[in-house]
């Protein structure tokens, strides 16, 4: 694995590559775990070359504090794409990904007006400018993201298609610890009794999953269910649930509103912010 810690060693990486090669690019935030490794083993099913980043993109924390206990693991996230034979790993500064202010507003498609949106003003219009940012410097083919951020997802599909850019965009499944918790960066800030009960998350939206199914119940009483039982569970604290049509990412009422309905929430464990969905239809 060839590591790539400034731009111009990404450029000789690239450059050694052979002309008609198809690139498959993972970008991350780092402190890996095996969602991300999933990630990876999928992009090798597309192609024999896969670019993993590692950069914490401070656009798009809209809360200093997040952004300052964000875990970093460099060292170890290295050895981890070792093992999975990433081809290449860029861990880029500050400075290489924005030499000057990004001042880029992007076209959202109002698919940021919901969800995460409103509680983090500006994170979307973040994640725009840095994905961009590394299809601009990698050239991929193909970009893979994980369905954990589902919203998020949506919005990369958006932008990407109504802006011209040519990866296709490869959605990858929630990857989960064998009790249920999906897998993410933030777990490892969990104290004990957070881990043991973050859990609830997955079994509440398995819960609410199984409700929707026998559609006795509408789609603002099973919210109301979701965040009770969510709740119930000492160290958990909801922020939000939202069921939302799967594809316009709007608030859906009544179920026949859409073919395809995905819940999804927010809940606080202590100060630590953990997100899950699944489909309900």
């Amino acid at each position: 694995m060839i590591i790539c810690s400034s731009l111009s060693d990404l450029e000789q990486a690239i450059s050694s590559l052979s002309n008609d090669c198809k690139i498959g690019l993972v970008p991350t935030m780092g402190a890996l775990h095996q969602g991300h490794i999933s990630l990876v083993k999928t992009a090798f099913q597309y192609t024999d070359t896969v670019i993993v980043t590692i950069f914490v993109n401070p656009v798009q924390f809209n809360n200093p504090d997040d952004l300052k206990r964000y875990p970093r693991t460099v060292e170890a996230d290295c050895k981890m794409l070792e093992e999975a034979n990433a081809t290449i790993a860029f861990i880029p500064s500050v400075e290489d990904i924005y030499p000057e202010p990004d001042t880029r507003e992007f076209d959202l498609g109002g698919l940021d007006s919901v969800g995460e949106g409103p509680r983090r003003p500006g994170h979307f219009n973040g994640v725009a400018k840095i994905v961009t940012r590394l299809f601009d410097l990698t050239k991929p083919t193909y970009a893979f993201f994980g369905e954990k951020d589902f919203q998020q997802l949506a919005i990369i599909k958006y932008f990407t298609q109504k802006l011209g850019y040519p990866p296709e965009i490869v959605p990858c499944p929630i990857f989960r610890e064998e009790d249920g918790l999906a897998m993410s960066s933030r777990n490892r800030l969990l104290n004990p009794e957070q881990r043991k009960a973050a859990p609830a998350i997955y079994k509440a939206l398995s819960d609410a999953a199984r409700l929707a199914g026998q559609r006795e119940l509408t789609p603002v009483e099973l919210i109301d269910i979701t965040i009770k039982e969510i709740n119930n569970t000492p160290q958990l604290n909801t922020e939000y649930v939202e069921i939302v049509n799967s594809l316009t990412l709007q608030p859906v009422t009544r179920w026949e509103e859409a073919v395809e309905v995905q819940m999804w929430v927010a809940v606080f464990a202590g100060e630590i912010r953990l997100i899950d969905n699944i489909k309900l239809k």
